[in-house]
């Protein structure tokens, strides 16, 4: 399977030209956040996703609010709302939950992954707006500045991938943590096959 990533568009027009083009290329698209800048223009880029025809996973970032994502993907066929969730596609078992990316722990997020631990399979795909601690996705400086209960749930289920964003410096970061790879996709999208 060919997923494409994405994260941090924040109304970009280009980013949504070169979006559009490698989703050609895939089996389903997931957006970790922010794809506007505070929900200016969202219908629109809304639209545009759902009419590449795919399935688009979506969560919210620190740029739109819950509710009002949650909303807007609903009349949409071809988008899904799924922080909070588990979605399943094909083999795999998406896992979502968006917002933050400023706090260092996340007791919520936490929790809604004890509740599911018996749903998870080896073929998790974890979907945060907010990256994981201590990686080359949080990195700025020479600090840290991810979500270490991103982290705990990476080291402690093994997703196959983890998606996360937010920093904009480390757009294109990629790294290994175990047996997930972990990457901040950035706005133009990156293919991984899985």
């Amino acid at each position: 399977m060919k997923i494409l990533a994405f994260v941090d568009m924040h109304g970009d027009l280009s980013a949504l030209i070169e979006l559009k083009k490698k989703a050609k290329k895939a089996d389903i698209i997931v957006c970790a956040g922010d794809l506007t800048i505070f929900e200016n223009d969202i219908d629109y880029f809304l639209l545009e996703l759902n009419s590449i025809g795919k399935p688009v996973l979506m969560i919210h970032g620190n740029h739109e609010s819950l509710a009002d994502l949650k909303n807007l993907c609903e009349p949409l066929e071809n988008l899904t709302f799924i922080h909070k969730k588990l979605h399943k596609f094909q083999d795999f078992i998406f896992v979502g939950y968006g917002g933050g990316g400023f706090s260092i722990t996340d007791p919520a997020f936490e929790n809604f992954f004890n509740k599911n631990k018996s749903q998870l399979n080896e073929n998790v795909v974890l979907v945060t707006h907010a990256p994981p601690y201590g990686t080359k996705l949080d990195k700025l400086d020479s600090e840290y500045y991810g979500n270490k209960s991103i982290m705990k749930f990476i080291k402690r289920f093994q997703p196959r991938v983890a998606v996360g964003g937010h920093f904009h410096e480390n757009s294109g970061a990629v790294q290994e943590i175990g047996k997930t790879l972990a990457i901040n996709p950035g706005p133009d999208g990156m293919i991984i096959e899985v």
